[in-house]
């Protein structure tokens, strides 16, 4: 029977399709003995360092609200690690506001600085929350393909290219997530450029700028001329493995953070007290349990990429963040019939690239926050999987004694 209610809801709402990676998420807890290399979660517990900080100032009777900012230490020690990594300078008390993860950073730059109408440049393949949070505050998507062909980063002939009379936002996060790419300094001062000719703002979400394995992490705020139109949002998910606390940041210009403050303050308030407290102490003394998790992080990238390489999937190499993004077309089937059977014959949990977008059909993302057994054991399971569609690399001998992994055009050495 049809929902009474539903003729009642906003049209805005019933037009967003629901997360692609939570309705695998949803599978994941229905199906036993599954391997979850879906949800981009760490299988690290958060340091004890940190915890305990959060327990003593529950102990300690910090229990009530804070400033709207976030307390104003946390925010000091947040301006002290964006200057030591990247050498920008913020004013705690009016350029920076901790936030309920980056998922609400993000939501409060799009409703701060979106117009009905405006549009929103974001590439793709591109994490699910990007277009429903422009789509939300009244804008206009506008999505920019990339391509394994050029390592999945935007280039700024593509965003010269896009722009029109409302164009107002280009949206960008590098490392990337689901592809783990990485955008070199040059590429980034190129869409700075573009940016200022065409005076747009930039909302770059960076939460995994500390899980880089090239060495080379440009912040677009670090740029010249670009602090001034830059939203920056970070957090602690990730490289602190402090997912379920939520808890973020964004920096930007007084008047930035002035608007995202008004809608915080009537939507959420403040931030746990607790989160924050731990959160100042995983950036003063988290750096030797974070660089371990990062090493162990890079330590699985490989076997995962070996495991594709093995299977005969071609996959680009991640630099960062902790994911691996294998194209699946040669089995024939799309992401979602890949993912959905994955998980059904040999109880392997990924996401379909076509919940990142268009640009990712014939892709899967592939989280390697998993352990080593798992993975190993995921990777096994895979490539029986792809073989029993008709996916055999085979071994071809050349004159100089090397041997190649080769399947319909696709060769890699092994």
């Amino acid at each position: 029977m049809k929902n009474m209610w539903e003729e009642k809801l906003s049209p805005v709402v019933k037009s967003i399709p629901p997360s692609g990676i939570r309705k695998f998420f949803d599978l994941v807890s229905e199906t036993r003995g599954v391997i979850s290399l879906g949800v981009g979660e760490p299988d690290f517990v958060t340091p004890w360092h940190i915890r305990e900080a959060a327990i003593y100032a529950i102990e300690q009777g910090y229990t009530m609200y804070t400033s709207n900012y976030g307390l104003l230490e946390l925010r000091e020690v947040i301006r002290d690690d964006i200057y030591k990594n990247y050498e920008v300078q913020y004013d705690p008390r009016a350029e920076i506001l901790v936030t309920v993860g980056v998922s609400e950073a993000l939501d409060l730059a799009m409703r701060a600085v979106i117009c009905p109408g405006d549009e929103v440049l974001i590439p793709e393949p591109s994490y699910v929350s990007y277009a429903p949070t422009a789509v939300l505050a009244g804008g206009k998507p506008v999505f920019m393909q990339t391509t394994m062909d050029n390592n999945f980063v935007l280039t700024p002939e593509q965003v010269e290219k896009s722009i029109t009379p409302r164009t107002k936002v280009l949206m960008i996060s590098y490392p990337n997530n689901p592809t783990g790419a990485v955008m070199d300094r040059e590429t980034m001062l190129g869409l700075a450029e573009v940016a200022k000719k065409h005076d747009l703002i930039i909302i770059s979400d960076e939460i995994y700028d500390k899980l880089n394995y090239t060495g080379e992490q440009t912040c677009m705020a670090a740029l010249p001329g670009m602090r001034e139109r830059t939203i920056l949002l970070n957090g602690f998910s990730k490289a602190y493995a402090m997912t379920g606390w939520r808890i973020a940041y964004a920096a930007a210009h007084a008047d930035f953070i002035s608007a995202m403050t008004k809608i915080h303050q009537y939507s959420i308030l403040c931030t746990p007290i607790s989160a924050q407290m731990a959160a100042m102490e995983a950036l003063k003394n988290g750096d030797t349990a974070m660089k371990k998790m990062v090493r162990e992080f890079n330590r699985r990238r490989h076997l995962v990429l070996q495991g594709f390489k093995d299977m005969g999937l071609p996959c680009f190499e991640p630099g960062g963040a902790f994911y691996a993004f294998p194209n699946i077309e040669v089995t024939g089937l799309s992401s979602e019939e890949f993912a959905e059977q994955l998980l059904q014959e040999a109880q392997v949990a990924t996401v379909p690239g076509s919940a990142f977008g268009d640009a990712g059909e014939g892709y899967i993302r592939v989280s390697y926050a998993s352990s080593i057994e798992d993975i190993s054991e995921a990777l096994r399971r895979m490539g029986k999987f792809v073989r029993r569609r008709g996916v055999f690399p085979k071994k071809v001998s050349t004159s100089s004694g090397t041997d190649f992994v080769q399947k319909e055009g696709i060769c890699n050495n092994v």
